[in-house]
């Protein structure tokens, strides 16, 4: 089983996407697959997805109104084989966290996946309108796919 977890600023809005659209994709794949988010921030714990982020889920068909924002903590590095963080300063963050090269190793710009070694950030849509957590869910859909993809070849090696 593959365990991954997603992580923004806030959790109320990337990091929550990305999390409902890896799980709805490796779900519909069957893939044996744990997804979580976090953020790197408390501002929003316990509270659910900004609205925007769970209409352009539900636009999308994914539900992710049932989630909770949480703070990424320590203990997440033993617990998940991957972090992907959404920007430069959530990589900052949750690297500075770590406590081996191991645990830093895990840790991986999400626009990576689909464009390598660009370390692009996906823009935090909070301040924006609609149409940004349209093109932020774009990008993640994009991500999450490649993320799913790589998951099936690594099975598919063993």
């Amino acid at each position: 089983m593959m365990k991954i977890i997603m992580v923004c600023l806030g959790n109320i809005c990337r990091s929550p996407l990305a999390e409902g659209i890896l799980k709805e994709k490796a779900g519909a794949r069957g893939l044996d697959v744990t997804v979580d988010s976090a953020g790197t921030a408390a501002y929003h714990a316990g509270e659910r997805p900004d609205r925007r982020s769970q209409e352009i889920a539900r636009k999308h068909g994914i539900d992710i109104s049932q989630q909770r924002a949480r703070q990424f903590e320590v203990a997440d590095f033993d617990l998940f084989d991957k972090i992907y963080v959404m920007d430069l300063h959530n990589f900052d963050d949750v690297v500075s966290l770590a406590g081996s090269e191991r645990d830093a190793e895990k840790v991986h710009l999400i626009l990576n996946t689909i464009y390598p070694g660009k370390n692009l950030s996906v823009p935090d849509p909070y301040y924006g309108g609609k149409n940004g957590f349209e093109k932020v869910y774009r990008m993640l859909d994009a991500s999450c796919e490649k993320i799913v993809e790589d998951i099936m070849l690594q099975n598919a090696d063993r």
